[in-house]
């Protein structure tokens, strides 16, 4: 009973976001406060991993880049409320879930191909990801009702 008390007020909680998968280079806006003051800080990188949970309040994926020769990686949660935005600015051709065997590449075989060619195809390709996740929330919203 109270899975399902906690899986409706992930319904009611969650955000608009973009459907995201591994091979993906994105930008996370994200809130920092530090003392009084708050700016948005971005960390760009390839998705290698994302984590699907019970629930969509249990989301996560995890952002790699490499900065000054050293990989970071990043974890965030899906719905936390610190992160501002995600862009999608790239979609890699992938054939894993995961892709941690790019932690022990670098150069060239670090790389991956990229899926479409054109601006205009990379545009269609993120609005149709982008839609079934707003209209699956739409439908499920109307079924709590």
């Amino acid at each position: 009973m109270t899975s399902l008390i906690l899986h409706a007020q992930a319904k009611r909680s969650a955000k608009p976001r973009p459907e995201l998968e591994p091979g993906y280079t994105v930008r996370v806006h994200e809130r920092i406060k530090e003392g009084e003051k708050e700016r948005v800080q971005v960390f760009e990188g390839l998705i290698i991993s994302v984590h699907r949970g019970h629930s969509q309040t249990d989301r996560s994926f995890t952002v790699r880049r490499v900065a000054s020769g050293v990989g970071v990686e990043r974890v965030f949660p899906l719905l936390s409320p610190t992160i501002e935005k995600i862009d999608v600015k790239k979609v890699a051709k992938v054939r894993r879930a995961k892709l941690n065997f790019l932690r022990g590449r670098s150069g060239k075989s670090a790389r991956l191909s990229e899926r479409f060619t054109s601006s205009d195809e990379f545009a269609v390709a993120v609005a149709k990801e982008e839609a079934p996740a707003v209209e699956g929330e739409i439908a499920s919203e109307a079924e709590v009702k």
